[in-house]
């Protein structure tokens, strides 16, 4: 199947996605959020949401950057230096400020419309620059310039992050308030999140760097 990458790229990318999934943001934020606040139901949904938001940023950008592949291979490969430079900024700014889950129950607020807290959660990450940053510069560093598959890999791969996060996002939901105090009184496991996470984002980074000066 040309749309699947290499073993060696697939475990890879494996590991990089078990490393985000696990490292707070504002999609973790606001479904354990609502979890707490409206209960197990308005979380999942929530989690649904900021999932199908990825699914179209996903989308968005396979078949955007495919457009650039075909007119340029080079110009394709200038989005990929500059992901990397970006990559590497995140990385630095993980050690320096670290992760945080910034969640505040509300345990008096009203449940909202399912249909409203999904459309929230799409929102969430639909609208976030960071998130279409990183994810404008992170698929692209698992394809090559001149792969002519690498549209359908960097959707294969966006699909594949989505249905890897889901198992692990639903358990963050349904064990929301050990979750939660659980990563607020352990600081160590948090800074080793964060020095997890910079070493991956880090090591693509210098990779595809080293890479475009052989």
């Amino acid at each position: 199947m040309a749309f699947v990458p290499d073993p060696a790229t697939m475990v890879t990318f494996t590991l990089a996605c078990l490393v985000l999934v696990l490292t707070p943001g504002p999609d973790m934020t606001l479904f354990v959020g609502r979890s707490l606040s409206e209960g197990r139901a308005s979380g999942m949904t929530s989690m649904l949401g900021a999932l199908a938001g990825n699914v179209i940023h996903t989308l968005l950008i396979a078949f955007g950057l495919s457009a650039l592949i075909a007119a340029s291979a080079q110009a394709f490969f200038v989005v990929k230096i500059a992901g990397a430079v970006y990559l590497l900024w995140l990385a630095v700014q993980s050690i320096r400020q670290g992760s945080a889950l910034s969640v505040t129950p509300d345990r008096t607020a009203r449940r909202k419309p399912l249909s409203r807290v999904f459309a929230t959660g799409v929102l969430v990450n639909l609208l976030n620059p960071k998130i279409i940053l990183f994810f404008l510069t992170f698929l692209p560093q698992f394809v090559a310039a001149h792969d002519p598959d690498a549209a359908a890999k960097m959707l294969f791969l966006g699909l594949y992050m989505v249905l890897f996060s889901l198992p692990f996002c639903a358990g963050m939901v349904l064990m929301a308030e050990g979750f939660s105090k659980s990563l607020r009184r352990s600081p160590r496991i948090m800074r080793a999140i964060d020095w997890l996470f910079a070493g991956i984002i880090g090591g693509f980074a210098v990779k595809i760097l080293l890479t475009s000066r052989s």
